[in-house]
């Protein structure tokens, strides 16, 4: 904040100085007034340029936005009208404007801020101002609850789905979860780090390995701010509880039609699958397929699915994602699901491991969440299922990946990202983030993921699985056409801002030059 106000007075000087030179030069010529007349004017204009900053970036009260406007010119002037006291200025004279000068440029800045603010107001009943001082207030010093004061204003209730597979030994050894909640919108705000929080929490609290990859959804469901993503964390947290019974699983399988991929894998009663359309860009999928994917595994006899979108190819920004129909991603998660009901059920045994690259930040694109690897063995195949937590990746890695998971030995695996939005809005750019690969050295995140998958498999141990979904009630989300209106409503601010900042204030000006000839 010191440097922010260091930068105001500074830029207050650089708008001052030249009415204090160019006064002093035709003083020099036409007589003493015309400095004094140019310094006054620098003044007010100084005075309404504080006014009007302070009030649209800070959410002080009046008298101390008042007190801040006058921190600086006020001892300025005063030291001026002290010096002009030696040429033999009558000070008292000026007085009067000086007053004016003061309130003519409060109510200046007052009703430009206003006028502006009446955007919001007219839209959701809240002011526009305000709304972008919370954003910039993240942005700059990374606080989230002022934006999502907002956000929690105008969000809405819904019922979130959580569904998770859960191994147990003697003790918890792993779980997956995947919330029906998109990981965002950006940076620290809303559910954007849900995903490596809900790892934490839930690992602390089971002493085992947990991953949190996408499940099937859009921005239609981001939570509005920390308290949601609590209620999300402690109702799994609570309801994972149960102790697994289930002791069969099937080998991993995928079916693919060109364009699609889906992997599928069968714990006792439910079955864990995944769809990618990789090579090809991998983004979003509707949450229709997930309640679509559900229906034909209960038709099938299985009691849960954990429905996930790999979210692991992204080609250009600029392209039209590759997604396929609905119709044919149902057809080939049926595939998937009777081919895994084709083969035997077998005991199986479960490892996992997580790696925090100490090479990548969120700036390159790894969120905080890391690399796991969850390893099972199932009558002879070995599969390896990668998270990380990123958002999506650059084409061509999942593939490198893969080879190298084969190369250690593993018979099917599968990379998934969370899409973790904590990566975004802190780089600049045209999306404003990287996807997992864009700028990490490849051989040096493979390496890690390699790392990983062999801790992963020397923890390997006999298990049981159970599979649950679960409902949290009430909790509040922000969709996706609410955050863009958002977005549209600080871009219309500053563009009246700058359509309106010059006759606004040159109104002010011929003013003050009228109240300069009057007094």
């Amino acid at each position: 904040m010191p440097r922010r106000t260091v930068v105001l007075s500074l830029f207050c000087w650089v708008l001052w100085m030249p009415f204090v030179f160019v006064g002093a030069l035709l003083g020099a010529f036409f007589g003493l007034s015309w400095w004094i007349n140019l310094c006054l004017l620098g003044f007010a204009a100084v005075f309404t340029m504080r006014t009007t900053v302070l009030r649209a970036s800070s959410s002080t009260n009046q008298v101390r936005s008042l007190f801040a406007s006058l921190m600086q010119p006020l001892p300025c002037i005063v030291l001026f009208l002290v010096f002009w006291i030696y040429f033999g200025v009558i000070v008292v004279d000026l007085l009067p404007f000086l007053v004016v000068s003061l309130f003519v440029g409060y109510a200046f800045g007052f009703l430009f801020v206003f006028q502006l603010d009446r955007l919001g107001r007219k839209a959701y009943g809240l002011p526009a101002l305000p709304l972008f001082r919370a954003f910039m207030l993240n942005w700059v010093a990374g606080l989230n609850g002022p934006f999502e004061e907002y956000l929690e204003k105008l969000g809405e209730k819904e019922n979130i789905e959580v569904s998770f597979l859960r191994f147990d030994s003697s003790h918890p050894k792993a779980a997956i979860i995947v919330p029906s909640v998109h990981p965002g919108p950006f940076k620290n705000i809303g559910s954007s780090l849900l995903p490596s929080l809900l790892k934490e929490k839930f690992e602390n609290f089971y002493r085992c390995i947990a991953c949190v990859p996408l499940g099937i959804l859009g921005h239609e469901l981001d939570l509005a701010s920390q308290e949601q993503n609590k209620k999300i964390v402690d109702n799994v947290i609570a309801s994972a509880n149960n102790v697994a019974t289930e002791e069969v699983a099937t080998q991993s399988v995928k079916v693919t039609d060109g364009k699609a991929t889906v992997c599928c894998q069968i714990f006792g009663s439910t079955v864990f699958i995944s769809f990618t359309f990789a090579p090809r860009t991998t983004e979003d999928l509707p949450q229709e397929l997930g309640h679509v994917v559900r229906e034909e595994a209960v038709k099938r006899g299985l009691k849960c699915a954990v429905v996930i979108n790999a979210h692991n190819s992204i080609e250009d920004v600029d392209r039209i994602s590759q997604n396929g129909s609905l119709d044919g991603l149902r057809d080939l998660a049926v595939q998937g699901i009777e081919k895994a009901l084709s083969t035997p059920f077998e005991n199986f045994e479960t490892g996992a491991s997580t790696v925090f690259p100490r090479e990548f930040t969120l700036r390159n694109g790894m969120g905080t969440g890391g690399i796991t690897v969850m390893v099972f063995l199932v009558a002879g195949q070995k599969t390896a299922y990668v998270v990380i937590d990123g958002n999506n990746m650059v084409t061509g890695l999942r593939e490198e990946i893969l080879n190298a998971m084969s190369s250690e030995g593993f018979d099917e695996s599968e990379v998934f990202t969370t899409d973790t939005h904590a990566v975004s809005a802190v780089v600049i750019g045209r999306r404003g983030y990287h996807p997992v690969g864009e700028v990490m050295d490849h051989a040096v995140l493979v390496s890690h993921i390699v790392e990983a998958a062999k801790a992963a498999e020397g923890t390997l141990e006999r298990c049981t699985a159970t599979g649950q979904s679960i409902t949290v009630p009430g909790v509040t989300v922000i969709g996706e056409n609410r955050l863009n209106s958002l977005s549209l409503l600080v871009d219309k601010a500053l563009r009246r801002a700058k359509r309106t900042v010059i006759p606004f204030f040159g109104i002010e000006g011929l003013l003050l030059i009228l109240l300069l000839t009057l007094l």
